[in-house]
C-alpha cells in the first residue's frame, strides 16, 4: 500500500520529468497551443493516475471523486470532473511511458528472469460481444485456460526491479519478444525462464549477445548438463510469478472496465511506475562462496 509520506517525494520527482519533457519537446509539437489549457498539470495527472495504484482501491472513479476530491483538495485543489480527468489521463500517454522507460527501470545485475502473463480484458462468455478490442485483442491460451486479450511480457533482475516489458496480443507466442534485440538491449548474462521459452534456435541467438538462456526441460526430452548454482536459481524462478501476481491483485494491470484501447494502456504503464514505487518487491538472495580446497578427482 501507499505510504502516505512519501506523496510529496513522488510528486516532485513526476514533476521534474515532466517540465524537462515540456521544454525538450515544445519546438517538436505540431499546430498551435490551446487558448484554453487544461486546469491540472501533466504532474498532477499523471500522480494521480499513480496514486490509485498504490492506494488499494478498486475502482478508479470512486478513487477519483470520493478520495481525491475531498481529502486530498490541499494537494489538488484545482480538481476537474471525472470525465475530463478521463481525457486527460489519456493525453498523458506519452510522457508516461517515457518516465517509465527512463526512470522507473531497475539495472541488471547478471541474473534475470523472464516471463508473460495473461491480461483479460473480459469475461470468456461475453468475448463475442466486446466492442471496445473488437479488431485488437485476441484468442490465447495460458496455463490456466483460453482467455480473450493481451500478453505483458516482463523481464526482471534478482532484486524484483523491472528491467523491460512488451505488451502482446493473447496469441503471439512467449519467445516472439525475446526475438527483438531492443528487448533485451539491457540484459546480459544469465536468463531463467520456464519450459515455454525452450528453443535451441532462440538460446543460440540470444549467446551471440552475451545472454545465456536456461530453461527446465520437459518429461519428453534428454537430461541437460546444469551447473548447481544455476540449477538452484532456476527454482526460484517463482519469484517473477509473484511479481506477475503483485502487478495485478495490486497494481491492477487487469480488469473488466476499459472503455478505450488508450485507457488500457494508459492503465497498464501506470500500473508498471506504481510498481516500480514498492518500498519492498519480490527478490531472490544469493551469495557467491569462494573457496581454495584442493578437488581431488
Amino acid at each position: 500500500m501507499i505510504d502516505y509520506s512519501k506523496i510529496s517525494d513522488i510528486f516532485c520527482l513526476v514533476d521534474e520529468f515532466c517540465k524537462d519533457f515540456d521544454n525538450n519537446t515544445h519546438s517538436f509539437l505540431l499546430g498551435k497551443a490551446s487558448k484554453r489549457p487544461p486546469v491540472m498539470s501533466k504532474s498532477e495527472v499523471i500522480s494521480i493516475c499513480l496514486f490509485f495504484h498504490l492506494s488499494g482501491f478498486r475502482c478508479f472513479k470512486h478513487f477519483y471523486l470520493f478520495y481525491i476530491q475531498r481529502h486530498m483538495q490541499s494537494e489538488f485543489p484545482k480538481t476537474v470532473s471525472y470525465n475530463r480527468f478521463v481525457e486527460l489521463s489519456q493525453s498523458i500517454l506519452m510522457p508516461m511511458t517515457i518516465f517509465l522507460k527512463t526512470c522507473c527501470l531497475g539495472i541488471c545485475s547478471g541474473i534475470s528472469f523472464v516471463d508473460s502473463t495473461p491480461v483479460r480484458v473480459c469475461n470468456n462468455k461475453r468475448i463475442k460481444r466486446n466492442k471496445v478490442f473488437k479488431g485488437i485483442a485476441e484468442v490465447g491460451k495460458s496455463t490456466m485456460g483460453w482467455f480473450y486479450g493481451f500478453k505483458l511480457h516482463i523481464v526482471i533482475n534478482d532484486k524484483g526491479e523491472i528491467l523491460n516489458f512488451a505488451i502482446t496480443q493473447a496469441n503471439v507466442d512467449d519467445r516472439d519478444p525475446l526475438k527483438n534485440e531492443n528487448f533485451l538491449k539491457s540484459v546480459f548474462g544469465k536468463l531463467f525462464a520456464d519450459k515455454g521459452y525452450i528453443s535451441e534456435k532462440l538460446a543460440n541467438i540470444l549467446f551471440v549477445n552475451d545472454i545465456h538462456l536456461i530453461t527446465s526441460i520437459r518429461n519428453n526430452m534428454k537430461n541437460s548438463l546444469m551447473t548447481m548454482n544455476d540449477k538452484i536459481t532456476l527454482r526460484k524462478r517463482s519469484v517473477i510469478e509473484t511479481v506477475n501476481d503483485e502487478l495485478k491483485n495490486i497494481c491492477q494491470i487487469e480488469h473488466s472496465r476499459h472503455r478505450s484501447f488508450t485507457n488500457f494502456i494508459s492503465n497498464m504503464i501506470a500500473a508498471l511506475i506504481a510498481y516500480s514505487f514498492f518500498p519492498k518487491k519480490p527478490s531472490i538472495k544469493y551469495q557467491n562462496a569462494n573457496s581454495n580446497q584442493i578437488l581431488a578427482f
